[in-house]
């Protein structure tokens, strides 16, 4: 059997993964569910010959020395595929995961919208969490994806191995892969320091060393990205301090105060038209709340907080995750709480927002028994939950009216003022009109005046000088009678 067609049929099933294991014929997981093809059970020899010749020395060395190895394999035109070689019961055993080599936008993959603005971040640490198989490298494939189209910056990833190729855009993407470009993740963070960076992706924080290299990063000014195997935002937090050394804890937790930027939490379910997976995902953002909470070691209380911030933060918790996936009708509610880790609190929550929900997702009848009273208090308590949201809404109305009519009643007086203020203007201007025509009168009537004294003094002047005595005329006689004196 030849492994290259194999994994054509795989991509051709659009299966996820393929198994080879001794004894049992070749297994597809397809939405989610292994699946047996109708072939011959492999042998060891077989499966020896198959995976055996794609190694490299220093692959088969590791092999050899661990008993596992990774590998990246591809085919072109096909797919690429990240695969694992380990021993079972003293026989080579294969998983093979399929990678496409179209990388998915993040809006292809139903996830909150939120996500893409973590592409934008200048610099932090951002982690995508969950078990295998839960997309956590497709979506981190997503978001670098989103950088090499929006920002200008140097790229660099390291990964054991490399699963999706990036294609340079506006950024320029260099990528290492253990045993290839590096021999490990330490190693590689301690050099990529060196490489002017702006953006770091670490497939994966397997130990103490490299989480605290990429806490280090961050706090250096890098955008960092990685997985970690963890279920919850919480989860994520306490596994980063546990593999902490305990001497350095307080420290490290403030370090993550500071740089944690945002943790993605993903789960898949299976949609409820049995058309594949759709992830369920926990959304924690740093808020100055949650930053609190991880300094002082407070993680019980960061589910309860990723709640109460889901309208201002766009944070979300599982619980209510799955409830939006059951409110759009994209899963069934059996399976939500199968997949819960808290499946009484889910359920009170879907009570309050549907009564009647969980009785649908059991195939329960939607009406209740005539002799059964319990069924009456609970409309009666519905009744009375919906004539308080009535009375509150009508409050609410009240409230507006009543806001609406003082705005128009100030809007009124305003006018009036407005009125009142125009008309003292005309009047204003009515007077400035009559002061300039009566100071024009004056200083018409001034002037003529002025013309009338000139007029006087010109015609005073004339005979003044036509009947005035030169200066050799003899002396007035002088005069007598009663003016003499």
């Amino acid at each position: 059997m030849d492994l290259t067609e194999l994994l054509k049929f795989v991509t051709k099933k659009e299966a996820s993964d393929l198994h080879l294991k001794p004894g049992r014929p070749p297994l597809l997981r397809v939405n989610g569910r292994l699946v047996p093809l109708k072939t011959d059970p492999l042998s060891p020899k077989e499966i020896e010959d198959m995976v055996l010749p794609i190694l490299t020395p220093y692959q088969r060395d590791k092999l050899q020395q661990n008993y596992a190895v990774d590998i990246g394999y591809g085919i072109t035109g096909v797919a690429r595929f990240r695969g694992n070689i380990y021993l079972q019961r003293g026989t080579w055993t294969a998983v093979f995961r399929r990678i496409p080599y179209q990388i998915p936008q993040v809006a292809a993959l139903n996830l909150p919208e939120v996500i893409e603005t973590f592409a934008d971040l200048p610099a932090g640490l951002v982690l995508v969490t969950g078990p295998t198989g839960s997309g956590k490298s497709t979506t981190l494939a997503a978001m670098v994806k989103l950088i090499t189209e929006r920002h200008p910056v140097h790229i660099v990833t390291i990964e054991d191995p490399i699963e999706y190729l990036f294609q340079d855009n506006m950024a320029s993407v260099s990528q290492r892969e253990m045993g290839t470009d590096t021999v490990s993740f330490p190693e590689a963070l301690r050099n990529v320091m060196r490489q002017d960076p702006d953006v770091i992706m670490v497939g994966e924080m397997r130990d103490w060393e490299t989480m605290s290299t990429a806490i280090t990063a961050a706090e250096t000014g890098h955008l960092v990205y990685s997985t970690l195997h963890t279920n919850s935002a919480a989860q994520t937090i306490d596994r980063i301090m546990d593999s902490c050394p305990p001497a350095q804890q307080n420290q490290v937790r403030r370090q993550l105060a500071l740089v944690l930027k945002a943790i993605i939490s993903m789960q898949l379910i299976d949609r409820v038209d049995g058309k594949g997976l759709v992830p369920v995902v926990e959304i924690l953002l740093n808020s100055p709340k949650i930053a609190k909470q991880i300094e002082t070691g407070e993680t019980k209380d960061i589910n309860e907080e990723i709640e109460g911030s889901v309208a201002y933060f766009r944070m979300q918790s599982m619980n209510q995750s799955l409830i939006a996936l059951l409110v759009n009708g994209a899963i069934d509610v059996n399976a939500a709480m199968k997949l819960s880790s808290d499946p009484e609190d889910l359920s009170l929550k879907l009570r309050k927002l549907f009564p009647k929900i969980e009785e649908r997702g059991r195939g329960g009848l939607m009406a209740p028994s005539a002799n059964d009273f319990s069924a009456i208090t609970e409309l009666m308590d519905v009744k009375r939950l919906y004539e308080e949201q009535e009375d509150k809404w009508r409050q609410r109305l009240v409230e507006k009216d009543e806001l609406i009519s003082s705005l128009e009643s100030d809007l009124s007086e305003r006018d009036r003022m407005i009125q009142a203020k125009a008309q003292q203007g005309a009047e204003v201007e009515s007077e400035i009109q009559r002061v300039r025509a009566d100071a024009e009168r004056q200083r018409l009537e001034m002037a003529a005046k002025v013309t009338q004294l000139n007029d006087r003094i010109r015609d005073l002047n004339q005979k003044l000088l036509g009947t005035g005595a030169s200066p050799s005329a003899p002396a007035a006689t002088p005069q007598t009678g009663f003016f003499k004196r």
